[in-house]
Protein backbone atom coordinates (compact mmCIF):
# COMPACT_ATOMS: atom_id res chain seq x y z
CA UNK A 1 0.00 0.00 0.00
CA UNK A 2 1.14 3.62 -0.89
CA UNK A 3 0.42 6.10 1.23
CA UNK A 4 0.44 9.75 -0.10
CA UNK A 5 -0.89 13.47 1.22
CA UNK A 6 -2.57 15.05 -1.71
CA UNK A 7 -4.10 18.45 -1.18
CA UNK A 8 -7.73 18.31 -1.31
CA UNK A 9 -8.84 21.87 -0.58
CA UNK A 10 -7.72 25.77 0.35
CA UNK A 11 -8.34 28.96 1.51
CA UNK A 12 -7.53 32.91 2.05
CA UNK A 13 -8.22 35.82 4.41
CA UNK A 14 -7.20 38.94 3.24
CA UNK A 15 -7.76 42.48 5.54
CA UNK A 16 -10.10 44.83 4.15
CA UNK A 17 -8.16 47.64 4.10
CA UNK A 18 -6.11 48.27 0.79
CA UNK A 19 -2.86 50.32 0.52
CA UNK A 20 -1.97 51.79 -2.77
CA UNK A 21 1.53 52.67 -3.32
CA UNK A 22 -0.03 56.89 -4.04
CA UNK A 23 -1.02 56.51 -0.01
CA UNK A 24 2.98 56.37 0.65
CA UNK A 25 3.87 59.52 -1.31
CA UNK A 26 1.66 61.78 1.44
CA UNK A 27 4.11 60.62 4.24
CA UNK A 28 7.32 59.46 2.28
CA UNK A 29 10.39 60.40 0.33
CA UNK A 30 8.71 58.23 -2.34
CA UNK A 31 6.37 57.51 -5.03
CA UNK A 32 4.09 54.88 -6.81
CA UNK A 33 6.59 54.50 -10.05
CA UNK A 34 9.73 54.48 -7.40
CA UNK A 35 7.73 51.20 -5.71
CA UNK A 36 6.67 49.72 -8.42
CA UNK A 37 9.67 49.44 -10.78
CA UNK A 38 12.50 48.34 -8.01
CA UNK A 39 9.49 45.79 -6.29
CA UNK A 40 6.94 45.06 -8.77
CA UNK A 41 4.51 45.62 -5.46
CA UNK A 42 1.20 48.54 -6.74
CA UNK A 43 -0.73 47.57 -3.51
CA UNK A 44 -1.17 45.49 -0.18
CA UNK A 45 -3.69 44.43 2.24
CA UNK A 46 -3.40 45.72 5.65
CA UNK A 47 -4.76 44.24 8.73
CA UNK A 48 -6.52 46.49 11.36
CA UNK A 49 -6.12 46.02 15.02
CA UNK A 50 -9.17 43.39 15.32
CA UNK A 51 -7.44 41.44 11.98
CA UNK A 52 -4.57 39.22 13.85
CA UNK A 53 -2.31 36.43 12.54
CA UNK A 54 -4.70 33.94 14.44
CA UNK A 55 -8.55 35.40 13.22
CA UNK A 56 -7.35 35.97 9.87
CA UNK A 57 -5.56 31.87 9.73
CA UNK A 58 -8.65 30.77 11.26
CA UNK A 59 -10.92 32.42 8.57
CA UNK A 60 -8.65 30.96 5.86
CA UNK A 61 -8.89 27.48 7.58
CA UNK A 62 -12.75 26.99 7.47
CA UNK A 63 -12.37 28.55 4.19
CA UNK A 64 -10.22 25.10 3.13
CA UNK A 65 -12.39 22.89 5.25
CA UNK A 66 -15.57 24.20 3.36
CA UNK A 67 -13.70 23.66 0.10
CA UNK A 68 -12.34 20.15 0.90
CA UNK A 69 -16.21 19.43 2.55
CA UNK A 70 -14.87 18.75 5.55
CA UNK A 71 -15.23 19.84 9.87
CA UNK A 72 -12.95 21.11 12.27
CA UNK A 73 -13.98 17.94 13.92
CA UNK A 74 -12.51 15.52 10.94
CA UNK A 75 -8.81 17.19 11.52
CA UNK A 76 -6.23 15.33 13.43
CA UNK A 77 -3.65 18.69 13.78
CA UNK A 78 -2.79 22.22 11.98
CA UNK A 79 0.68 23.75 11.68
CA UNK A 80 0.53 27.41 11.36
CA UNK A 81 3.78 29.02 9.53
CA UNK A 82 4.11 32.77 11.07
CA UNK A 83 6.42 34.76 11.87
CA UNK A 84 4.22 37.22 13.85
CA UNK A 85 2.51 35.05 16.24
CA UNK A 86 -0.12 37.15 18.23
CA UNK A 87 1.89 36.23 21.44
CA UNK A 88 5.34 35.36 22.24
CA UNK A 89 3.27 32.13 23.74
CA UNK A 90 1.05 30.01 23.41
CA UNK A 91 1.37 28.88 19.58
CA UNK A 92 -1.03 31.20 17.49
CA UNK A 93 -1.70 27.59 16.03
CA UNK A 94 -3.84 26.73 19.29
CA UNK A 95 -5.87 29.88 18.94
CA UNK A 96 -6.73 28.84 15.49
CA UNK A 97 -7.81 25.21 17.22
CA UNK A 98 -9.70 26.76 19.90
CA UNK A 99 -11.08 28.96 17.26
CA UNK A 100 -12.67 26.26 14.91
CA UNK A 101 -13.81 24.36 18.10
CA UNK A 102 -11.33 21.29 17.53
CA UNK A 103 -11.28 19.60 20.65
CA UNK A 104 -9.07 16.69 19.71
CA UNK A 105 -5.31 16.19 17.69
CA UNK A 106 -2.30 19.02 18.39
CA UNK A 107 -1.51 22.31 17.15
CA UNK A 108 1.64 24.18 16.43
CA UNK A 109 3.59 27.27 15.25
CA UNK A 110 6.22 27.07 12.29
CA UNK A 111 8.51 30.05 12.26
CA UNK A 112 10.93 29.93 9.14
CA UNK A 113 10.12 33.74 7.94
CA UNK A 114 9.31 33.80 4.23
CA UNK A 115 10.37 29.85 3.71
CA UNK A 116 7.87 28.92 6.94
CA UNK A 117 5.00 27.82 4.76
CA UNK A 118 7.09 25.00 2.73
CA UNK A 119 8.65 23.84 6.06
CA UNK A 120 5.31 23.38 7.56
CA UNK A 121 4.12 21.92 4.46
CA UNK A 122 6.93 19.30 4.66
CA UNK A 123 6.08 18.66 8.32
CA UNK A 124 2.55 17.87 7.52
CA UNK A 125 3.56 15.38 4.67
CA UNK A 126 5.78 13.98 7.06
CA UNK A 127 3.21 13.51 9.74
CA UNK A 128 0.54 11.74 7.21
CA UNK A 129 3.32 9.17 5.67
CA UNK A 130 3.92 8.14 8.93
CA UNK A 131 0.98 7.71 9.53
CA UNK A 132 0.81 10.22 12.70
CA UNK A 133 -1.81 12.29 10.81
CA UNK A 134 -4.51 11.39 8.20
CA UNK A 135 -5.65 15.49 7.70
CA UNK A 136 -3.62 17.99 8.42
CA UNK A 137 -4.83 21.71 8.29
CA UNK A 138 -1.23 23.84 6.98
CA UNK A 139 -1.86 27.67 7.26
CA UNK A 140 0.14 30.63 6.30
CA UNK A 141 -0.66 33.88 8.15
CA UNK A 142 0.88 37.29 9.03
CA UNK A 143 0.52 40.81 10.01
CA UNK A 144 4.13 42.18 9.21
CA UNK A 145 2.47 45.83 8.93
CA UNK A 146 2.88 45.79 13.07
CA UNK A 147 6.40 44.96 12.82
CA UNK A 148 6.29 47.70 10.59
CA UNK A 149 8.68 51.30 10.76
CA UNK A 150 5.90 53.43 8.68
CA UNK A 151 8.58 56.31 8.31
CA UNK A 152 11.34 53.53 6.87
CA UNK A 153 10.45 53.21 2.81
CA UNK A 154 13.00 50.80 2.16
CA UNK A 155 10.64 48.07 4.55
CA UNK A 156 6.99 49.33 4.81
CA UNK A 157 6.23 50.08 1.31
CA UNK A 158 6.96 46.24 0.59
CA UNK A 159 4.61 44.16 2.91
CA UNK A 160 0.96 42.97 3.59
CA UNK A 161 -0.73 41.33 5.51
CA UNK A 162 -2.82 38.10 4.83
CA UNK A 163 -3.03 34.23 5.12
CA UNK A 164 -3.66 31.23 3.57
CA UNK A 165 -4.14 27.97 4.13
CA UNK A 166 -4.58 24.20 2.50
CA UNK A 167 -5.86 20.80 3.73
CA UNK A 168 -3.84 17.74 3.32
CA UNK A 169 -4.91 14.21 3.39
CA UNK A 170 -3.99 10.84 3.83
CA UNK A 171 -4.59 8.83 0.28
CA UNK A 172 -4.11 5.09 0.57
CA UNK A 173 -4.80 4.13 -3.40
CA UNK A 174 -3.39 7.09 -4.95
CA UNK A 175 0.21 6.04 -7.12
CA UNK A 176 3.59 7.31 -6.33
CA UNK A 177 3.36 9.97 -8.94
CA UNK A 178 1.06 12.31 -6.60
CA UNK A 179 1.68 14.30 -3.76
CA UNK A 180 5.03 15.04 -2.65
CA UNK A 181 7.68 13.95 -5.08
CA UNK A 182 10.79 15.95 -3.78
CA UNK A 183 11.36 18.60 -1.17
CA UNK A 184 14.40 20.03 -0.10
CA UNK A 185 14.95 22.27 3.44
CA UNK A 186 18.04 24.34 4.22
CA UNK A 187 19.30 27.20 6.24
CA UNK A 188 22.16 29.08 6.96
CA UNK A 189 22.46 31.19 10.53
CA UNK A 190 25.46 32.81 9.45
CA UNK A 191 22.89 35.17 7.58
CA UNK A 192 20.41 35.79 10.66
CA UNK A 193 21.44 39.54 10.46
CA UNK A 194 20.22 40.13 7.21
CA UNK A 195 16.69 40.58 7.95
CA UNK A 196 15.87 40.83 11.75
CA UNK A 197 12.88 42.44 14.65
CA UNK A 198 15.64 43.21 17.03
CA UNK A 199 13.39 43.85 20.38
CA UNK A 200 10.59 41.26 20.32
CA UNK A 201 12.73 37.87 22.30
CA UNK A 202 14.30 37.24 25.56
CA UNK A 203 17.70 38.61 24.39
CA UNK A 204 16.67 41.91 23.93
CA UNK A 205 13.54 42.86 26.49
CA UNK A 206 11.56 45.69 25.43
CA UNK A 207 13.04 49.05 26.93
CA UNK A 208 12.55 52.61 26.78
CA UNK A 209 15.89 53.02 25.10
CA UNK A 210 15.30 50.38 23.06
CA UNK A 211 11.43 51.80 21.71
CA UNK A 212 13.55 55.31 21.13
CA UNK A 213 16.09 53.69 19.17
CA UNK A 214 13.62 51.67 16.93
CA UNK A 215 14.04 48.44 18.03
CA UNK A 216 11.06 46.91 17.61
CA UNK A 217 10.54 47.47 14.59
CA UNK A 218 11.70 44.77 10.97
CA UNK A 219 14.81 45.55 9.55
CA UNK A 220 15.78 44.51 6.54
CA UNK A 221 19.25 44.65 4.54
CA UNK A 222 17.62 44.32 1.01
CA UNK A 223 20.67 44.20 -1.01
CA UNK A 224 22.24 41.75 0.67
CA UNK A 225 19.22 39.63 0.78
CA UNK A 226 18.20 40.03 -3.12
CA UNK A 227 21.88 39.29 -4.20
CA UNK A 228 21.21 35.93 -1.97
CA UNK A 229 18.37 34.87 -2.88
CA UNK A 230 18.81 35.46 -6.47
CA UNK A 231 22.07 32.75 -6.42
CA UNK A 232 20.61 30.37 -3.93
CA UNK A 233 16.62 29.79 -5.62
CA UNK A 234 17.62 29.14 -8.40
CA UNK A 235 20.03 26.30 -7.32
CA UNK A 236 17.39 24.73 -4.35
CA UNK A 237 14.84 24.89 -7.54
CA UNK A 238 17.18 22.82 -9.65
CA UNK A 239 18.02 20.25 -6.76
CA UNK A 240 14.63 19.40 -6.27
CA UNK A 241 13.62 19.14 -9.70
CA UNK A 242 16.45 17.10 -10.27
CA UNK A 243 15.15 14.90 -7.36
CA UNK A 244 11.74 14.50 -8.18
CA UNK A 245 12.35 13.18 -11.75
CA UNK A 246 10.03 15.81 -13.20
CA UNK A 247 11.39 17.51 -16.55
CA UNK A 248 11.06 21.27 -15.72
CA UNK A 249 9.14 22.23 -18.36
CA UNK A 250 6.84 19.49 -17.72
CA UNK A 251 6.00 21.31 -14.52
CA UNK A 252 2.61 23.49 -15.07
CA UNK A 253 3.20 25.84 -12.30
CA UNK A 254 5.74 27.50 -10.00
CA UNK A 255 4.89 29.17 -7.23
CA UNK A 256 7.90 31.17 -5.58
CA UNK A 257 7.74 33.51 -2.59
CA UNK A 258 6.27 36.39 -3.48
CA UNK A 259 9.11 38.70 -2.40
CA UNK A 260 10.41 41.09 -5.44
CA UNK A 261 9.43 40.75 -9.02
CA UNK A 262 12.92 41.39 -10.21
CA UNK A 263 13.63 38.36 -8.15
CA UNK A 264 11.11 35.67 -9.97
CA UNK A 265 12.17 37.24 -13.46
CA UNK A 266 15.86 36.74 -12.48
CA UNK A 267 15.40 33.39 -11.63
CA UNK A 268 12.52 33.03 -14.38
CA UNK A 269 15.25 33.81 -16.44
CA UNK A 270 17.75 31.67 -15.23
CA UNK A 271 16.06 28.71 -15.71
CA UNK A 272 14.82 29.35 -19.31
CA UNK A 273 11.50 29.43 -18.51
CA UNK A 274 8.82 31.08 -20.10
CA UNK A 275 6.17 34.00 -17.95
CA UNK A 276 3.23 31.84 -18.05
CA UNK A 277 4.77 29.25 -15.77
CA UNK A 278 4.82 31.52 -12.78
CA UNK A 279 2.06 32.91 -11.02
CA UNK A 280 2.65 36.36 -9.88
CA UNK A 281 0.31 38.28 -7.43
CA UNK A 282 2.65 40.48 -5.36
CA UNK A 283 1.35 43.79 -7.26
CA UNK A 284 -1.80 43.14 -5.62
CA UNK A 285 -0.73 41.73 -1.85
CA UNK A 286 3.07 42.84 -1.61
CA UNK A 287 4.92 40.44 0.13
CA UNK A 288 3.20 38.78 3.00
CA UNK A 289 6.21 36.27 4.65
CA UNK A 290 4.58 32.66 5.25
CA UNK A 291 1.48 33.67 3.97
CA UNK A 292 2.47 34.15 -0.08
CA UNK A 293 2.71 30.72 -1.47
CA UNK A 294 -0.66 29.54 0.29
CA UNK A 295 -2.76 32.41 -0.88
CA UNK A 296 -1.21 31.82 -4.41
CA UNK A 297 -2.05 28.57 -4.22
CA UNK A 298 -5.50 29.50 -3.33
CA UNK A 299 -5.85 31.64 -6.28
CA UNK A 300 -4.46 29.53 -8.73
CA UNK A 301 -6.82 26.41 -7.29
CA UNK A 302 -10.02 28.32 -7.47
CA UNK A 303 -8.86 29.99 -10.98
CA UNK A 304 -8.40 26.41 -12.57
CA UNK A 305 -4.99 27.31 -13.42
CA UNK A 306 -3.96 24.27 -11.26
CA UNK A 307 -6.24 21.24 -10.27
CA UNK A 308 -6.30 17.43 -10.10
CA UNK A 309 -2.87 16.00 -11.84
CA UNK A 310 -1.29 18.94 -12.12
CA UNK A 311 2.42 19.41 -11.07
CA UNK A 312 3.58 22.69 -9.07
CA UNK A 313 6.76 23.44 -7.38
CA UNK A 314 6.82 26.09 -4.70
CA UNK A 315 9.73 27.59 -3.11
CA UNK A 316 10.07 29.84 0.09
CA UNK A 317 13.12 31.91 0.65
CA UNK A 318 13.77 34.66 3.61
CA UNK A 319 15.15 35.38 7.37
CA UNK A 320 17.06 32.90 8.83
CA UNK A 321 18.21 32.55 6.16
CA UNK A 322 16.07 29.62 5.18
CA UNK A 323 14.60 27.88 2.26
CA UNK A 324 12.65 25.55 1.01
CA UNK A 325 11.53 24.11 -2.43
CA UNK A 326 8.54 21.40 -3.12
CA UNK A 327 7.53 19.44 -6.39
CA UNK A 328 3.99 18.71 -5.35
CA UNK A 329 1.77 16.65 -8.08
CA UNK A 330 -2.04 17.15 -6.70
Amino acid sequence: MTVRAIITGCGHYLPKRIVENSEFERTLDTSDEWISSRSGIKRRHIANKDETTSAMATIAAKEALEDAGLVAEDIDAIILATSTSDLTFPSAATMVQANLGMTKGFAYDVQAVCAGFVFALANANALIISGQAKKVLVIGSETFSKLMDWEDRSTCVLFGDGAGAVLLERVDEEPESTGLLAWSLGSDGRGSDLLVCPMSGTRQPVTVEGVTAGQQYMQMDGRAVFKWAIRLVEENVQQVVHHSGVPIESIDLFILHQANLRIIDGIRSSLGLKEEKFLVNLDRYGNTSSGSIPLALDEAWRTGRIGPGSTVLICGFGGGLAWGSGVWRL
